[in-house]
């Protein structure tokens, strides 16, 4: 399938993304666990089991989607390095070949011990340190997706810089990207409630992932100008290559979701330090979870995009 001038693998991109995303948002969910659900709940302990439950669950759905769209991607890989049809690439001798001896085979295989790691951490959360092992392999798993894709492939100082560039960039959007999915339910259950202590609960998290969301930002920001140096080269590559007019969708989206999380910070998340029940209060309330929602589907957009774009030539390759 061609689009903008780039011949596009679609089932390749689509498990690439739907990966993408269902990693980030096992990441992000123990990412705001750590950094923001668990310093809120400590002045609100009547709501730490439904909220830790609700983070559990997101960490074990994308873990478990994120496994299963491991797979098939590792089965699509195969087909495409060894040049033959999907069915004809399913022999123990094609997978094995690229399992052993590819970089993204390797990948694949630390990968998998991590997604084991981190399933038997989250099965025993109730301990402390299985809580923070579980943080760790998913941060683990989340930076692993820079060696199967442009990163991987860059040689020397350079690559080194490339590699460590794409991993921290991986882990700030499932930071900010990949948290919105536990945010969103969070304020979905303190409208249900509509208490004072859900409430306050609510601008308190909110507040604090504001100021994740900033240094999310701030690092996507940096490492997206590492990145695009080394893949695209000059605005020229960027405006008239295919690779280079997806970067500018995704840049365009990236904008988008950065004036709804100003919207929120600047707008939405003070008025919830209103007095208890005030109609504005629950507007703003209503409004960030809407907002969050809206945001959810850029990430998602933006997820798909970079899917799309590890499949292609980079720019700088094209000129």
């Amino acid at each position: 399938m061609d689009w903008l001038g780039a011949a596009i693998d679609g089932p390749l991109v689509a498990i690439r993304a739907l990966h993408f995303a269902a990693t980030a948002i096992t990441a992000g969910a123990l990412i705001f666990r750590a950094v923001v659900a668990e310093p809120a709940l400590r002045s609100i302990p009547e709501a730490k089991t439904v909220l830790r439950s609700q983070i559990l669950l997101v960490a074990w759905i994308g873990l478990a989607i994120a496994a299963a769209s491991g797979v098939v991607w590792f089965q699509l890989q195969a087909a495409s390095m060894s040049g033959l049809p999907f069915g004809e690439a399913m022999t123990s001798n094609v997978l094995s070949t690229v399992l052993n001896e590819t970089q993204f085979g390797l990948v694949s295989e630390i990968r998998l011990v991590l997604a084991v790691i981190l399933a038997a951490c989250l099965a025993c959360d109730r301990f402390a340190p299985a809580r923070w092992l579980a943080l760790g392999s998913a941060l683990g798993f989340i930076a692993t997706v820079a060696w199967t894709g442009h990163a991987g492939s860059t040689l020397g100082k350079l690559g080194n810089l490339h590699l460590t560039a794409d991993a921290l960039h991986l882990i700030a959007a499932a930071g900010w990207i990949g948290g919105l999915v536990s945010l969103a339910l969070l304020l979905a259950a303190a409208r249900r409630n509509q208490g004072f202590a859900w409430t306050s609960l609510a601008g308190d998290v909110a507040q604090r992932f504001s100021t994740l969301g900033i240094v999310s930002v701030g690092t996507l920001l940096v490492t997206g100008i590492v990145n695009a140096w080394i893949l695209v080269g000059s605005i020229h590559a960027l405006t008239v290559t295919g690779y280079g007019q997806l970067l500018l969708l995704k840049l365009v989206a990236f904008a988008i979701m950065l004036v709804f999380a100003a919207i929120n910070r600047l707008w939405l998340t003070p008025q919830l330090a209103s007095s208890p029940e005030n109609q504005p209060q629950l507007e703003a309330l209503r409004q960030l979870a809407r907002n969050s929602i809206i945001e959810i589907a850029l990430g998602l957009t933006i997820f798909a995009i970079v899917g799309a774009l590890g499949t292609l030539h980079p720019a700088i390759h094209l000129m």
